[in-house]
């Protein structure tokens, strides 16, 4: 099965690795913040965080930045983004590098499969604005690069595009660099059979890593399961699709998922509701959304139909191509709480 996420937990840095690093690295006062918003759900619900898909590369419906580029985590950081989304693949020779596609031809100066390129390759390969094609001044990035430009300062969500076996590799990188607890990655879930396989590949990876489950409505129809699923790995989120077809109207209620059941399970088990608005390439605008996508609130100018009505029906976590935009509205709107980092 295919994983896309992990948060691991930070408890197994030593001291003596900590004490290496530079001084930045230990001041974590952010991310502490924003982990503290993260595991108690029912204490933020007045709060909405914001995820930047591809580490935040549109703006205005146009892609303005390369995708998983490290000039795009800084504006993603500078905007006040509670986390980053980036995919991870490996190069021949066994490095993590930042890459979403198979191949390196849509966003990169290079052509050929990812995985049978040399890091050294890599270094050469310069990332392309794909709208536009303008080629930037950036090469494809390690993981490991993109860990320390955002360590203490905005969490990541790993997409992991591999298989399981990259999990422990992930890991001790991030141990390594005393940053565990800012990693996040997820996995699809929708019934009892896929949360036993989950377990077991979690136990495979070790008991410090946190667990959150992706939950479409093309197969999860209830919130009993909903609860299960969450409490199962004692996660502080679950990430809800609601899918939408080409030809239907935009969603009323938002489906099962943000139903009236599944917000009082949420609020019972102490998590968030977690919307994607962002596009699907080559899909209809809101495809994960019940239509209600980054679009109608960037192109068609109507916020309030699209994050607004998530917001309405639960969701205190957004993931969007345009997170300069929202994070405009939610501050707005009153839908933002400045963090203190006075203390």
């Amino acid at each position: 099965m295919r994983w896309t996420g992990i948060l691991i937990s930070a408890a197994a840095c030593c001291v003596a690795i900590v004490a290496t690093l530079p001084a930045r690295a230990v001041d974590n006062a952010r991310t502490d913040r924003i982990l503290e918003r993260l595991k108690n759900a029912n204490a933020w619900r007045n709060h909405v965080m914001v995820v930047a898909h591809r580490t935040g590369w549109k703006e205005n419906g146009r892609m303005i930045r390369a995708e998983n580029s490290l000039d795009a985590v800084r504006n993603a950081i500078a905007l006040g983004a509670e986390m980053i989304e980036l995919d991870v693949r490996r190069s021949s020779d066994g490095t993590l590098i930042l890459m979403h596609d198979d191949d390196l031809d849509r966003t990169t100066t290079c052509r050929g499969e990812t995985r049978k390129t040399s890091l050294a390759t890599l270094r050469t390969c310069r990332l392309v604005v794909e709208s536009d094609g303008r080629v930037t001044d950036e090469t494809v990035p390690t993981l490991e690069e993109v860990l320390l430009e955002t360590r203490g300062r905005i969490l990541v969500n790993i997409d992991n595009k591999l298989t399981p076996d990259i999990l422990p590799q992930v890991a001790q990188l991030a141990r390594r660099l005393a940053m565990a607890e800012q990693i996040l990655v997820k996995e699809n879930l929708w019934n009892d059979r896929r949360i036993a396989e989950a377990k077991a590949v979690m136990a495979s990876v070790g008991s410090d890593v946190t667990f959150l489950p992706i939950l479409a409505d093309d197969a999860v129809r209830n919130a009993d399961f909903m609860a299960k699923a969450t409490a199962s790995f004692g996660a502080p989120a679950a990430e809800l699709v609601h899918w939408h077809a080409d030809d239907a109207p935009e969603t009323r209620d938002g489906g099962v998922l943000f139903s009236a059941k599944a917000r009082a399970a949420a609020i019972k088990g102490n998590w968030h509701q977690w919307v994607n608005t962002y596009t699907i390439i080559n899909r209809a605008p809101g495809m994960q959304a019940g239509g209600r996508g980054d679009e109608r609130a960037v192109i068609d100018g109507r916020p309030l139909e699209s994050w607004g009505f998530w917001i309405d029906h639960g969701a205190t976590i957004i993931q969007t191509d345009e997170p300069k935009a929202l994070i405009a509205w939610l501050d707005e709107n009153g839908y933002r709480v400045p963090y203190d980092l006075t203390n």
